[in-house]
């Protein structure tokens, strides 16, 4: 057998493992469009939701707004924390409540060494919680997230009536720009391979995954779990939450029309940045993993079209299967964002992209800049300095 043959056979075999073999995640079916059919509970607990907030006056009024709107029939209030701000976001998160007295806002402290400022600015608003009565739920969303009316009332539904201990949403990102169309559904294909949606919301399954901007909570769990402390420097906050919590019951995520990002990516910088904040993180910091990562995407995403156009024979027409099965593997995504299933044919290209986006941000991380969000550098930069 020759080395071509052998790298096309692997390239196969590869996507053979990945469609059959991994959840079936590129199906795409692990949504939420069933929780209306769940049973409601017969009283429904209270629930407090924490918005972390800096410099997000361009969309934190919409998400408050959102949230004020609830048709939760239990005991629902609001915590805005403004970490810091410079752009007037609490005003804005004020005056979106039009006095609205479920919604407090909080302005939050420096942020001690050793932890993510998203973290910190989500223990200010659990410290303000605690001078009050506890709630039975937490619910956690970002500055930059618009809710349905019905939300709340469904992750509630869900929490109960499966017994999970936490519930999440992966948000529906915008895909309006170029640079979102192209690169945008790639990035929750890439999420759902990595973390198998299924297998996170299996009990028994040792994965464990959750989208940060829509987190739903047990509050006892939670508290079980140690709270935030255990992750306070964690760049990647939803899934290390999410494996605390899995060690104290079922969780649960999926995808949702019910929970829409607001944040634009208007070009590939934008995306570039929000991939490369946590990329090297993901591979725990390690240039050996790095590495291996850099040539498994090269085998399952580069090889097959290389093969296609350049080799003879067999390993041309294994190439072409497996650039074949690329296609049929995206089209579900595609297809939850309204796009013709022939981008499939660009994957290669797209995965090309993000694995530069991954070398920039191990790049960002050897210089101390790792984690960059919002001008300040993630908690691993504190020792350096």
């Amino acid at each position: 057998m020759t080395a071509v043959l052998a790298l096309a056979l692997a390239a196969a075999i590869a996507w053979l493992v990945l469609l059959l073999g991994r959840g079936m995640f590129w199906l795409a079916r692990d949504d939420d469009r069933d929780a209306a059919r769940l049973p409601a509970p017969a009283t429904w607990p209270s629930v407090v939701c924490v918005i972390p907030a800096r410099d997000e006056a361009e969309s934190i009024g919409a998400t408050v707004a959102s949230l004020l709107a609830q048709d939760y029939p239990g005991e629902f209030r609001v915590v805005v924390v403004d970490d810091r701000s410079t752009d007037g976001t609490g005003a804005v998160a004020r005056a979106a409540a039009a006095g609205n007295n479920r919604l407090v806002v909080t302005t939050g402290g420096s942020r001690p060494p050793g932890w993510t400022g998203k973290l910190w600015a989500l223990q200010q608003g659990l410290d303000s919680i605690a001078l009050g009565p506890a709630p039975d739920y937490l619910m956690f969303t970002d500055a930059d997230i618009r809710h349905t009316p019905d939300s709340v009332r469904m992750l509630v539904n869900r929490a109960r009536a499966e017994g999970r201990v936490m519930v999440s949403l992966m948000a529906r990102l915008r895909c309006n720009s170029a640079a979102e169309r192209w690169l945008i559904p790639a990035f929750i294909f890439f999420f759902q391979m990595l973390y198998p949606f299924r297998w996170s919301n299996q009990a028994g399954a040792r994965t464990a995954a959750a989208a940060g901007g829509c987190v739903l909570l047990d509050h006892a769990a939670f508290q079980r779990a140690g709270g935030l402390a255990p992750i306070r420097g964690k760049i990647i906050d939803d899934c290390n939450l999410a494996a605390q919590m899995k060690r104290q019951g079922p969780i649960w995520l999926g995808l949702t029309e019910r929970v829409e990002s607001l944040r634009p990516y208007d070009g590939v910088g934008a995306v570039r940045r929000m991939v490369a904040r946590t990329a090297y993180a993901q591979l725990g910091y390690n240039p050996l993993l790095l590495l291996g990562m850099i040539l498994a995407l090269a085998l399952v995403f580069l090889v097959p079209p290389a093969l296609a156009m350049l080799a003879q024979g067999p390993a041309q027409w294994l190439g072409l299967g497996a650039w074949a099965a690329m296609v049929l593997g995206f089209a579900p995504t595609l297809r939850r964002f309204g796009l013709s299933a022939l981008r499939g044919l660009a994957l290669p290209g797209i995965a090309l992209t993000y694995m530069l986006f991954t070398f920039d941000s191990a790049w960002a991380e050897w210089r101390g800049r790792g984690g960059m969000w919002k001008g300040e550098a993630g908690p691993r930069a504190d020792g350096a300095a």
